[in-house]
């Protein structure tokens, strides 16, 4: 697993970042395989880590989204939701492309099998790299509706399961984080009494669970 849980927590946000807000008060609100949003008051953040290259130097975790003011705490929920769905996406076989830009970075959602990237906006914006002002529930209804690039993740991994599973878990805006996380626990622990359950079916029944 190339971003084990807590990378992000390691590598919290961009030096121009650190050294324009500061990091008193900064709440990491989801980190899933390299992705994750986080908090300092009014702003919030959709962080990513680049994919590992051994022929480049580390860039370290850049910013994607910057929410400065936030009107709804709804937003909030938006960004991690769009968090996890990426950290879905990158453990379900897809590969994150960043293009840095100023203090922010776009990233594109490509396939590995063929090379493509693949659209935010279903139709309208063919290949657009995420970014150019989109609101994060905007990029979140895009990316949901992609399947998966490759074969389901394997199951005898607990961890990366774990992952998974709280990524699936954070897709219900009502599930806070703790709360996920809890729900996550207890499937990966069904899933080790019973391995004809997929995620989602353990999940459900962690849910279920009194």
């Amino acid at each position: 697993m190339d971003f084990p849980p807590g990378h992000l927590a390691a590598n919290p946000l961009p030096p121009g970042i650190v050294g324009a807000l500061g990091l008193a008060g900064y709440q990491l609100l989801v980190d899933l395989a390299g992705v994750g949003a986080g908090r300092l008051g009014s702003h919030v953040f959709l962080l990513v880590a680049p994919e590992p290259d051994p022929a480049l130097p580390d860039a370290g975790t850049q910013l994607v989204l910057h929410q400065p003011h936030l009107r709804d705490e709804r937003e909030v929920a938006s960004f991690t939701q769009l968090a996890a769905q990426l950290g879905y996406l990158r453990l379900s076989g897809y590969r994150l492309a960043l293009e840095r830009s100023g203090l922010r970075s776009k990233v594109a959602v490509v396939n590995p099998a063929t090379g493509a990237i693949v659209a935010a906006v279903p139709d309208k914006h063919p290949g657009r790299l995420f970014g150019g002002g989109l609101s994060a529930r905007r990029l979140l209804d895009g990316v949901r509706a992609l399947p998966p690039a490759g074969p389901p993740p394997d199951t005898q991994d607990p961890e990366l399961m774990r992952q998974v599973l709280l990524a699936l878990a954070l897709r219900d805006e009502s599930i806070g984080g703790a709360q996920a996380a809890e729900l996550a626990d207890r499937a990966v622990a069904l899933l080790g009494e019973n391995r004809a359950l997929d995620p989602p079916a353990a999940l459900e029944q962690a849910r279920r669970a009194p």
